[in-house]
């Protein structure tokens, strides 16, 4: 029997391609582990009306840790049921697969390392070296929305909130809302682990991103909650930035930030741009971690339009792959996928289209196994 069982979710395009890409480089490093498919995306909504099938879900109670690849998602008009063959009439609505699997397993800690890697012509700067925390289960991607408004939302807005006056004369079907819920105990769990990550690997800082001087009572909550959770690091400094600041910062300095912690919209936007500033995201890994279960995927999306051609860069997920071997505390072998990783960039024969070369998406992960 292996070691561990790791559920296996390629989801579309890509994702397909790049998991393919880490498999060779686990299976060089002789990892003892089952690799369990598991079923998730698009094609799965169009089949049955479900991304994240039930078979899924519990494939997911029973395994060690997960890799997974992409998925596609689509605006709500493209996404609903009435315009799939098969589901019109059922009254279905496709939600993101992952967003669900993040809430359903209690994923809270999305962490994002972004290190630039000598070598790599895409780095914004040499030796940037950032780790984003983004709550992963809250905030405007909790998931309750109205288009149209129900009746009784409308006219119970109406009566409490006076800005919201500007609307009443608009039909339900004119707007709609997004609700942004932050939780007290969810934003202290989060700024918990970035300070703890701090502590564990000697960060000198960490940076609480919000909005809070505008967004009063959630963002609000989150810095207050953060402010107190830092009171208990004392070794470690700790500042705060709204968000779109922080972007502006974070471009002209960098190396003033190590540890960034925000709500959920916000640590996706600045992920995004920190792996931008060291490589783009084909260098993009992330882990969605919880108590019992962490699920590792690369950032970026399906790109259906390369789907089939082997040509993106698999880097991400290479190194998504690496952090699910800490996970499992299979630190040696996670630290020997790095140093292979950093020497196959640092020698630049093997490059992906996005690094300025034409090599394929196996060469590379070939490249990268045969340094192990």
């Amino acid at each position: 029997m292996a070691k561990y069982k790791i559920a296996w979710l390629p989801g579309d395009g890509i994702g397909i391609e790049v998991l393919e890409a880490a498999k060779i480089v686990l299976d060089k490093l002789k990892l003892d582990a089952e690799y369990i498919h598991g079923d998730i995306g698009w094609e799965f909504w169009c089949k049955e009306g479900d991304a994240f099938p039930q078979r899924t879900i519990d494939l997911l109670k029973n395994v060690n840790a997960a890799m997974f690849g992409a998925i596609t998602s689509k605006p709500i008009k493209e996404a609903e049921a009435e315009l799939i063959p098969g589901l019109r009439g059922k009254g279905l609505i496709y939600r993101s697969p992952i967003v669900r699997m993040r809430q359903q397993f209690d994923l809270y800690n999305c962490l994002r390392p972004c290190k630039g890697y000598p070598g790599n012509p895409l780095n914004y700067k040499e030796n940037i070296d950032l780790v984003v925390f983004r709550e992963n289960t809250e905030d405007l991607y909790c998931g309750v929305e109205f288009s149209p408004v129900p009746p009784e939302l409308a006219e119970t807005l109406l009566r409490i909130s006076k800005p919201f006056i500007a609307f009443k004369d608009f039909g339900r079907d004119q707007y709609a809302i997004s609700c942004k819920i932050n939780t007290r105990k969810g934003s202290e769990r989060i700024v918990r682990a970035a300070f703890d990550f701090a502590k564990k690997f000697n960060r000198k800082k960490v940076t609480i991103v919000h909005k809070a001087n505008v967004v009063r009572a959630t963002d609000g909550l989150f810095l207050e909650t953060a402010k107190e959770v830092a009171m208990n690091y004392p070794g470690i400094e700790v500042d705060d930035a709204n968000i779109d600041a922080m972007t502006m910062w974070l471009l002209k300095n960098p190396f003033n930030y190590d540890v960034l912690v925000a709500p959920n919209l916000y640590g996706d936007i600045i992920s995004d741009l920190c792996a931008q500033m060291v490589g783009g995201l084909g260098f993009g890994c992330s882990g969605n971690i919880g108590e019992k279960l962490a699920v590792f995927e690369p950032t970026h999306g399906s790109a259906p339009k390369y789907a089939g051609q082997y040509k993106v860069n698999p880097i991400a997920t290479i190194l998504a792959a690496k952090m699910m071997l800490d996970w499992l505390g299979e630190k040696e072998m996670g630290t020997k996928l790095e140093n292979a990783t950093a020497a196959v960039i640092k020698e630049g024969k093997i490059r992906t289209y996005d690094m300025g070369g034409n090599s394929k998406t196996l060469d590379m992960a070939k490249a990268i196994a045969d340094k192990l």
